[in-house]
């Protein structure tokens, strides 16, 4: 294919589209399939067969639409006509749906979602365009909204220079977490010397509660290979690798079809859309371990080693695959790479917040209404997530905190919710953007019982390859438990510090140099929680007093303050 072709492949999909009388497009993103969407698309298929299959009525199985905790969702589309979404569908709703449109009558307007709802309003969607629009294993749909374009746009109008220059002009960062100018790495891969330079994509999702890389890799998988291509042409690379985690197998396959297609297609593998750029992509399956998610770790499990980090310098960029120059990005951010140049480096630009540009996937979830996936601006202050496009808290809660960035980020507190989202106003508070993953609790939420629950995250998966992260967070574990026991002195308050700091300043990655931040942060914003704990007071949330523990356990928390108290020379 080249790129005549790919041009006339495009209005032949959109004119085939636009004849269409109806489109009811079901999200199949895992969600939604766990609420019964493929019931939904059983019962549709059934009743559009009894009609023999009509070519001006289409069903397609979409990846996430977003709003997750509302599934089954069911879209319809009509030309010149706005879009209808149903939440909670059934196959009966689904059915009645499409025979009030065969019959020309009014569709049901049971859990039919308003048309101005904030959920969607409020949201700028650049990355996520086109999950839920389209069918993630249809090239031809991928093609249809504009797919392949930028890729075909930077082979034959730009020079590899001119494409890393476009990335540093639209201030796109990394996704991943760090938050580091991704122009500026690709930069720097493309000046390191080598015969044989590689492109990596990083798809090793752990952290609790969050779910975007892997909606994005199973909604549309063609948009992370796009990227991933355009950065090959640009730094001088011609071999890929998707690192996908192991407990993500629908975006592992859908993934393996797009690479498939996108070869059988002249998009991928030799003299790609007719020019003189070649580049391969291979997928690798990682076998679950958090720390992979390291960019040293994850180039070890690639090779075939054992998944620990290294020290740095040399960084990947010069040093990385096989000891070739290797830039390494988050999904998400190949995911930016083709809308950068199908609106422009510069409009790109004009989207955020300071020196956080662009949108910013995120995985709402928690005690908030509204739970799923949105991408909204950087910069949106955190009250506006929660409270418009999040619906605020559920049963009449009281927001308590949110927490950003995962078993790395921190707690944001209440006074705190009109800080604007991005990667410096977070870090002021003791957060991380992280790679998307947003908690909201409650008042009943205890926060050292949270920072308790992340600790224990990050000591199970610790490689141990250095001892402040191996000893440290285990350590750190222990002293949160006597505190939320009631079995802890003010010393251990005070130890419980040091320890955080010093696990922080001296672990070998980013793994365990993070550890301590949700700890820290929810010393720094809840104290009087942790105060509360020790000498056995009641806890603030009403959920860890030692007047709730099971009779069979006073006994021994009693001892274990009693030998607290006689450490610390307090007497009884």
């Amino acid at each position: 294919m080249n790129r005549v072709e790919l041009a006339e492949l495009a209005e032949a999909v959109t004119a085939q589209q636009q004849s269409c009388r109806l489109r009811l497009m079901v999200c199949c993103g895992t969600p939604c399939v766990a609420a019964g969407a493929e019931a939904v698309m059983a019962a549709l298929r059934e009743r559009l067969a009894s009609l023999g299959n009509p070519a001006d009525l289409e069903l397609v199985g979409t990846g996430c639409q977003g709003p997750c905790s509302r599934g089954p969702l069911l879209t319809m589309l009509r030309p010149g006509q706005p879009e209808q979404v149903w939440e909670k569908s059934t196959p009966e709703l689904a059915v009645s749906i499409l025979e009030a449109e065969l019959q020309q009558t009014a569709v049901p307007d049971a859990n039919l979602l308003p048309a101005d709802w904030p959920f969607f309003r409020c949201q700028t969607r650049l990355v996520l365009a086109n999950s839920g629009k389209i069918d993630p294993e249809s090239l031809d749909q991928y093609i249809g909204r504009g797919g392949y374009e930028s890729l075909a746009q930077a082979l034959h109008e730009m020079t590899p220079d001119d494409v890393c220059s476009g990335v540093v002009q639209s201030g796109l960062r990394g996704r991943g977490g760090g938050g580091y100018p991704t122009g500026l790495k690709w930069q720097l891969v493309r000046k390191s010397s080598g015969s044989r330079k590689f492109v990596v994509a990083n798809g090793d999702e752990g952290d609790p509660g969050a779910y975007m890389d892997r909606s994005l890799m199973e909604s549309d998988p063609h948009r992370i290979l796009e990227g991933m291509a355009i950065a090959g042409y640009a730094i001088g690379a011609e071999q890929g690798y998707v690192y996908v985690r192991g407990e993500y197998p629908v975006a592992a396959q859908r993934l393996r079809k797009a690479i498939k297609d996108a070869e059988r297609a002249g998009l991928l593998g030799s003299r790609v859309l007719d020019s003189s750029f070649s580049f391969r992509i291979d997928i690798r399956i990682g076998a679950g371990a958090f720390v992979c998610g390291e960019e040293t770790a994850l180039l070890a499990s690639i090779m075939g080693r054992r998944g620990q980090p290294r020290i740095r310098p040399p960084y990947p960029a010069e040093a990385g695959l096989w000891g070739c120059p290797t830039l390494i990005n988050n999904v998400e951010t190949f995911g930016n790479i083709p809308s950068i140049f199908s609106i422009g480096p510069q409009a790109f630009n004009a989207i955020g917040n300071g020196k956080s540009r662009g949108t910013k996937v995120f995985a709402l979830c928690g005690e908030v209404v509204n739970n799923g996936l949105i991408e909204v601006p950087m910069g949106i202050p955190l009250r506006e997530i929660v409270f418009e496009i999040g619906g605020g808290l559920a049963n009449g809660a009281v927001f308590k905190a949110a927490q950003t960035g995962g078993p790395s980020g921190g707690c944001i507190p209440a006074e705190k919710l009109d800080t604007p989202v991005d990667y410096e106003n977070l870090q002021a508070l003791g957060s991380i953007m992280g790679s998307g993953g947003l908690i909201v609790m409650g008042e009943q939420s205890c926060m050292v019982d949270v920072a308790r629950f992340f600790m224990e995250f990050c000591l199970d998966e610790s490689c141990g390859k250095c001892v402040p992260c191996r000893t440290g967070t285990v350590e750190i574990y222990r002293l949160l438990s006597r505190i939320c026991n009631g079995s802890a002195s003010q010393r251990d308050l005070q130890t419980l510090e040091q320890l955080c700091q010093m696990v922080k300043d001296t672990s070998l990655c980013g793994l365990g140099a993070a550890a301590p931040n949700p700890v820290l942060s929810t010393l720094r914003w809840f104290r009087a929680e942790y105060e509360a704990h020790v000498g056995g007071r009641r806890c603030p949330a009403g959920v860890c007093s030692m007047d709730e523990l099971p009779l069979h356990l006073l006994g021994e928390q009693l001892l274990q303050r009693i030998a607290a108290l006689r450490c610390d020379g307090e007497g009884y």
